[in-house]
């Protein structure tokens, strides 16, 4: 666990204490509270860093909140009551592959050891508030602003063929600009 690593030093220092900089703690107190509603958890729903690590890090509070998303999603037996580390690091990866299937973006997600030693709190803040965007999909009340859907158009043929008469400003006149008197590649006479 993070115990065990040696402390940073140099550019790891560094970019680690730029990713503390950036953890919000009201974000993650608003994300905690929606996790405890949503789930019915029984969690402290503070955003301090170490209670945020400390509820989540064995990855059954994760696992659930996927099941009420979307009932039997993880079966009950694939999750793991164990405090053993590769147990919960286990839950976190169902987790994250399942928050994937969900529609969460690669780029929102986290690695497992951030959250299970506490590498980077704030990437596990962002990945369940993207999933919370998307839980109104799933008849489930959300946080953060409601997600675009698409909006497909299908054209008629004599729309489209409407559409290939107009010219396009862009096809149109430069508007009499012009490119005399530039000297590219001239030499300066003098």
């Amino acid at each position: 666990m993070a115990e065990n690593r040696a402390t940073k030093s140099g550019l790891a220092a560094e970019a680690q204490k730029k990713i503390l900089s950036k953890y919000d703690t009201n974000l993650a107190c608003q994300v905690m509270n929606w996790v405890k509603e949503t789930t019915g958890s029984d969690i402290e729903t503070s955003g301090e860093m170490d209670n945020v690590h400390e509820m989540l890090k064995d990855g059954t509070v994760l696992c659930r909140l996927i099941n009420v998303l979307k009932p039997d999603l993880i079966p009950q037996k694939k999750i793991h009551n164990s405090k053993m580390a590769f147990k919960c690091m286990e839950n976190i990866n169902i987790f994250l592959d399942n928050a994937r299937s969900l529609g969460v973006a690669p780029e929102e997600t986290f690695q497992s050891v951030d959250l299970w030693e506490k590498q980077n709190i704030l990437s596990v803040i962002i990945c369940i508030q993207a999933l919370a965007r998307k839980a109104s999909k799933f008849g489930v009340a959300g946080i953060g602003p409601k997600e675009a859907e698409a909006n497909k158009r299908n054209f008629s043929d004599d729309v489209m063929k409407a559409g290939e008469t107009v010219i396009g400003l862009q096809a149109g006149s430069n508007k009499g600009a012009s490119q005399s008197g530039l000297n590219m590649g001239n030499t300066r006479h003098m």
